[in-house]
């Protein structure tokens, strides 16, 4: 089982480095000009942590990351190396990540994503970034992580939708040779934007994949712009992943038009639910949606500071976390977009705990709960739940 049924052990005498811990999620030691050129341009925070007792424990809680965006959580350091790459296309830090204190619109963040696509178009540089985000979960405590990203064609450099999908299973593959202390598997995404054409296209591929992958495919992911097209358009290719046994994970109500959609959807039903910002009734849900999360008891993974940052919801006391946990609800704490949001899932775990009074022992619970929502076969539930017993 390698190393996933050592996902939750006991935590006691734990200690870190002295490090400058940055918005994008690790402990770095930057060169002092670096380090004031940033801070000029407000990329990063910050908060020279001095290891105390709490960040030592939110550190080093095993914890389950199951929304990360690959191309969105691509840290600060490898957006440096992917930029010395391409100086010809000008791009800026400022460009690729909303620092401490800034907020976007959500068409405005997902401009952030284009100039980070430009930077990641060829098979080495998915590689390398692929290898990164995982290393860097890694070392955040992250022991099972499920990256998700939709699988991209560059003419311009011979980049094809099936290379890409192979080059992130290489990297998955390759960190688990190196013995990077996490499991990865990935979902495939849906990029709404595309039709219905497309859908059933990346279905097909994720079906292949997940019969070849070893167990590293497990899903798919329906995500882009909710501003743009409608669900019901990409059904057939939904339904046509949950028949060939692909798990379902899809971005629901994050904005308030989309509560039509959603009750749509959640007759698949799905096997989980991205963000779900307006499905709660105190967040303007309709209890037709409502009652449909609550009754098939579909887990929510939710983003804290992505949604304060893309101004979904108006600050972190108003997030929608605390009415589905209050329910008891299956609720799962992710980062969205480590890099672009500059967090990570240390710090999106410490502030839930501090915004809604939780404790470590609820702490603790909330993390090894999210066991229960992973993609993964489950012998690897089984495996960790074993642990934790």
């Amino acid at each position: 089982m390698h190393r996933r049924c050592c996902f939750f052990v006991a935590l006691c005498g734990a200690t870190q480095k002295s490090a400058l811990k940055t918005e994008a999620g690790c402990d770095r030691r930057f060169e002092n000009s670096l380090l004031r050129d940033l801070l000029t341009q407000n990329l990063i925070c910050f908060d020279f942590m001095m290891d105390t007792e709490a960040d030592v424990f939110y550190r080093e809680l095993p914890k389950v990351e199951l929304h990360a965006h690959l191309n969105g959580s691509v840290s600060f350091e490898t957006i440096e190396k992917l930029i010395g790459r391409k100086p010809h296309l000008n791009i800026e830090h400022g460009m690729t990540a909303i620092g401490k204190g800034q907020r976007r619109t959500l068409d405005e963040c997902f401009q952030v994503f284009k100039v980070i696509h430009q930077l990641v178009d060829t098979e080495e540089d998915i590689l390398m970034v692929a290898t990164d985000v995982i290393k860097e979960f890694a070392a955040d405590g992250v022991k099972y992580l499920e990256l998700r990203s939709t699988p991209r064609e560059e003419k311009s450099t011979g980049l094809t939708k099936k290379r890409y999908i192979e080059t992130v299973i290489k990297a998955i593959q390759q960190c688990k040779n190196e013995g990077v202390d996490i499991d990865v598997r990935f979902l495939v995404a849906i990029d709404r934007r595309n039709g219905t054409e497309v859908a059933v296209e990346t279905v097909k591929l994720a079906k292949e994949f997940m019969r070849s992958s070893d167990g590293l495919v497990v899903g798919i992911d329906l995500s882009g712009d909710p501003t743009v097209g409608h669900g019901k358009d990409l059904l057939p290719a939904l339904q046509m992943a949950k028949n060939c046994g692909l798990k379902l994970s899809l971005h629901l109500s994050e904005i308030q038009s989309q509560l039509e959609e959603s009750d749509l959807l959640l007759d698949l039903p799905p096997d989980r639910i991205g963000h779900g910002t307006f499905l709660h009734p105190e967040m303007g849900g309709s209890p037709s949606v409502f009652d449909k999360v609550v009754k098939n008891n579909i887990p929510l993974e939710l983003c804290l500071t992505s949604n304060v940052k893309g101004q979904t919801v108006p600050s972190y006391s108003k997030h929608h976390f605390k009415y589905w946990y209050q329910l008891g609800h299956p609720s799962v704490i992710c980062t969205d977009d480590k890099g672009v949001f500059c967090t990570d899932l240390s710090q999106e775990y410490q502030l839930a705990a501090s915004t809604f009074g939780l404790s470590r022992e609820a702490v603790w619970e909330l993390s090894q709960q999210a066991i229960d929502c992973i993609f993964a076969p489950d012998a690897v539930k089984a495996a960790a739940q074993t642990e934790v017993d």
